[in-house]
């Protein structure tokens, strides 16, 4: 394995810069020049933190599944919206143009976002072809956006069912609605939205199945590939839902962990379609 780093600086950073740390994985004898695809980890945290059980365990399974790997440690709070998706879409621009050097194939660059990191690669995925974020970093939409999106119990809505300490931390204590209704993903699918790997939990008590089930509508209106899981238990910030992840409150929940090697198909087709 070889690891490469970036720090990268954009716009409406108050503080930063945020770091890309690469986990690329070596030439092997029986494929030496096999371009891999690319998955960039957000771990989640509410936009105040970013929680180590969901970046490097995460990262490792995708490797485990042949993908060079990404973590992104994306702003937080005090930075606000689009601070943090403008750093996502540089670090989709900048894997892509690396993507000979790193044997990355530039048209599978995946994010994956947990909890309210899924809203951020949500977020990748319905703006960047918006100029908020591509043109305040030098980019093109072609440049920024994402192939596919994997989302773990992602934060989608600002409506009936937000996660309302999310919004207040991305967009400031004093949001209104209106503001909240512009970061309500599940509006802004259009037909280029990438496809999706979405899952969640019916009991999860902090982000409501809703905000899921609300994106797999609006993605279904336009016609946008996905794959959706709700699991009937399990509390909110699973990770892996195994040992590795596990304590300090979170949880064991084995029928959860089938998630990985449901995603690792869902990578296998993916390469297969592109």
């Amino acid at each position: 394995m070889n690891t490469e780093k970036k720090e990268i600086i954009v716009p409406g950073q108050l503080t930063g810069p945020a770091l890309l740390t690469g986990y690329l994985i070596k030439e092997v004898s029986v494929a030496p020049e096999r371009k891999r695809p690319a998955v960039i980890v957000c771990a989640g945290g509410g936009y105040w933190q970013r929680s180590d059980r969901e970046s490097e365990p995460l990262a490792l399974q995708f490797m485990a599944m042949g993908c060079h790997a990404f973590i992104l440690d994306y702003s937080v709070a005090p930075n606000h919206f689009p601070a943090s998706v403008r750093e996502l879409g540089e670090a989709v621009a900048y894997i892509r143009e690396h993507a000979a050097e790193w044997k990355v194939d530039p048209a599978k660059i995946i994010v994956c976002g947990s909890s309210a990191a899924g809203h951020l690669a949500c977020s990748l995925g319905v703006f960047w072809d918006n100029e908020l974020v591509y043109d305040a970093i030098g980019r093109t939409p072609a440049q920024i956006r994402p192939d596919g999106l994997i989302l773990c119990y992602p934060v989608i809505t600002g409506g009936e069912y937000a996660h309302v300490n999310s919004f207040k931390r991305l967009l400031g204590d004093d949001v209104t609605q209106e503001q909240r209704d512009a970061v309500s993903l599940e509006n802004f699918v259009t037909e280029q939205t990438p496809r999706a790997f979405i899952w969640h939990t019916y009991t999860d008590e902090n982000v409501p199945v809703e905000n899921s089930l609300l994106l797999a509508a609006a993605m279904k209106r336009k016609n946008v590939n996905f794959e959706l899981h709700i699991y009937p238990t399990g509390g909110h910030g699973l990770s892996l839902a195994d040992e590795e992840t596990a304590g300090n409150g979170f949880q064991v929940v084995e029928q959860c962990q089938s998630w990985i090697p449901l995603v690792k198909m869902w990578l296998k087709h993916f390469e297969a379609s592109c």
